[in-house]
């Protein structure tokens, strides 16, 4: 009896070092993640005549056939998404496209709503069943300011943006929407997000929690701007909330106040990790660029030994390399738990000067730590 409780203990010993081994190798490993792109299809260029496109968000439905919820705002505005975005949707038989349009799912309603007047930046995902579409929406006077090729925000809208979710059945829908906001500003003005808050990125963990990335504006500067910008995290048992929101920033840098934006966030091999923009070339050598971070939980997270997602331009199959003004929005969709399809918004100057946008959908080779 005594020697097999010496040869139990010995076994116990040797299990818990393999399990703090592998934990330990797998933290390892994580560091080393490299997201690897391949070249783009022409057909994956999702473009209009008449509207600018803007932040695709990629899910499959139960027949197999792939859904892109992206903006979209009439190109004779000029840069008016802040006031007149509205949330499409796009269907194919491919996550790379070709996409073809087929309604709109989020449509202007009164300006007395929180998001009556505008709906952008989307993202899907499906939680136990449903589906939930998050998303930021506005409301305002409803004036484009500037021209088409004199960029403008109007202010009224711009810190009126709040975050929303919308719920179906099926990505066809029908969506139900809500009068009241999922996350809204903090009323302490010292808060970070006490003026606006806008385009969450929303991801479920082993556990079933749920974990929310969204960008703040503060008040603590003075002007109608206010400042700075940052990025929050919020967490909620239900992907309908009430979500907790955390007191810390992420994605920070000692040389900018506003280093990153638009990240997305997802959890995979027991980790988070999250692709985000570079404003202005904090995280490396590339100036404004895709970077790559990851966190163990979702809270302190760490810029990866192999940042690098994508510079400005895109890998075309036909052996261009164009390269874009902006490549921004990076949204995953994710195919048994892993990356298959980045999909990104992009814009170029035509030969005026004017912003033309277009939503690509580029392959993933592979994503690992070989």
């Amino acid at each position: 009896m005594h020697h097999f409780s010496k040869l139990t203990l010995k076994v116990i010993i040797a299990s818990l070092f393999f399990i703090v081994f592998a934990q330990l190798k797998e933290k390892e490993d994580v560091k080393h993640y490299t997201l690897k792109l391949g070249k783009v299809a022409l057909h994956s260029k999702f473009e209009d005549k008449e509207w600018s496109h803007w932040g695709g968000s990629i899910i499959k439905d139960e027949e197999g056939i792939y859904h892109l919820f992206y903006s979209r705002w009439k190109k004779e505005l000029g840069w008016a998404w802040v006031t007149h975005s509205e949330i499409a949707h796009a269907t194919s038989s491919s996550p790379d496209g070709p996409f073809e349009f087929k309604d709109i799912t989020l449509t202007p309603r009164d300006a007395e709503y929180w998001d009556g007047l505008c709906t952008h930046n989307p993202t899907v995902h499906h939680f136990n069943g449903k589906y939930y579409l998050y998303y930021m929406g506005n409301t305002g006077d409803g004036k484009v300011m500037g021209s088409p090729g004199d960029i403008q925000l109007n202010i009224l809208h711009r810190n009126n943006q709040k975050i929303g979710v919308a719920v179906a059945d099926h990505p066809n829908g029908p969506w139900t929407r809500y009068d009241q906001p999922l996350v809204d500003v903090t009323s302490d003005s010292l808060a970070m997000d006490a003026l606006m808050v806008s385009n969450p990125s929303v991801t479920q963990n082993k556990e079933g929690d749920f974990l929310m990335v969204y960008k703040a504006v503060g008040k603590k500067r003075k002007g109608k701007w206010g400042g700075p910008v940052v990025h929050c995290v919020a967490t909620s048992d239900s992907p309908l909330g009430p979500f907790k929101k955390y007191s810390e920033p992420i994605f920070q840098s000692k040389n900018h106040d506003f280093s990153a934006e638009d990240p997305f966030i997802w959890y995979q091999d027991n980790h988070y990790f999250a692709i985000v923009k570079d404003m202005h070339g904090a995280f490396t050598k590339h100036g404004r660029a895709l970077v790559l971070f990851h966190s163990e939980n979702g809270f302190d997270w760490e810029l990866s030994d192999n940042p690098l997602v994508s510079k400005l331009e895109i890998k075309w199959k036909n052996g261009q390399v164009q390269v874009v003004d902006h490549l921004e929005r990076p949204q995953l969709y994710l195919e048994n738990g892993r990356p298959k399809i980045l999909s990104c918004a992009a814009d170029i100057k035509d030969e005026n000067g004017v912003l033309q946008s277009f939503n690509v959908q580029i392959p993933i080779v592979s994503f690992d730590a070989k």
